[in-house]
């Protein structure tokens, strides 16, 4: 007979830990040896727990979920990490991957996907929650040889969605002064001399 797969879940919310946690254990096949607040509680039992699969949150009290990932890679290098969030912003999205995460899932999957994705990964794959697949797929298919930098890119990603200048610089936390000057670079960059052409010049160039 198979063995039960080893699974720890570091999540700062009691009620969603233990959520998991009941769930998971209730299923056939699965074994929640611990769970944890959050990555600095958990850290000094890992090895002790030998979890084959972490369900870890990204938001976490201390260290996050992000700087957690090498952490436990280190300690527990055939471990396979499944985010399970809230966040779906494309830079914590590569930035868990990049970091060693085999999996990204929002919170709002439901649970019998979740326990599939926890053996999904276990066996080498890679779970993604659809809108976070879509949004990794997109990132690969745009034009790698880009004019725009990494912030103009994300600047008129934002104007194509609608925002204007002062709600792109709330967004992204910066002066709606900079956002004009990365707009300007941007019109300059395309040869255009609208929102609309710039817009599309961009999609019918694949830069965004």
């Amino acid at each position: 007979m198979e063995r039960d797969i080893r699974i720890v879940i570091i999540e700062d919310d009691e009620t969603i830990r233990y959520g998991y946690a009941y769930l998971v254990g209730a299923a056939e096949g699965y074994y929640v040896v611990n769970t944890y607040a959050s990555y600095d509680e958990a850290a000094n039992s890992l090895a002790a727990d030998r979890p084959e699969v972490i369900l870890l949150d990204i938001q976490l009290p201390g260290t996050s979920g992000i700087e957690a990932l090498p952490k436990i890679k280190k300690v527990l290098p055939d471990c396979h990490v499944l985010i399970l969030t809230v966040y779906e912003s494309q830079k914590q999205i590569f930035d868990a991957l990049a970091n060693g995460a085999s999996g990204y899932l929002t919170k709002a999957t439901p649970a019998t996907r979740i326990i599939e994705s926890i053996k999904e990964v276990k066996e080498g794959g890679g779970p993604m929650s659809i809108n976070i697949a879509r949004m990794v797929i997109s990132s690969f298919m745009k034009n790698q040889d880009s004019p725009l930098s990494k912030r103009e890119t994300q600047i008129l990603e934002l104007v194509a969605e609608g925002k204007s200048r002062s709600q792109v610089a709330k967004q992204l936390f910066i002066d709606p002064e900079t956002v004009r000057t990365h707009i300007k670079n941007i019109y300059l960059k395309l040869n255009v001399n609208s929102r609309a052409d710039a817009i599309r010049t961009a999609k019918d160039n694949r830069l965004i």
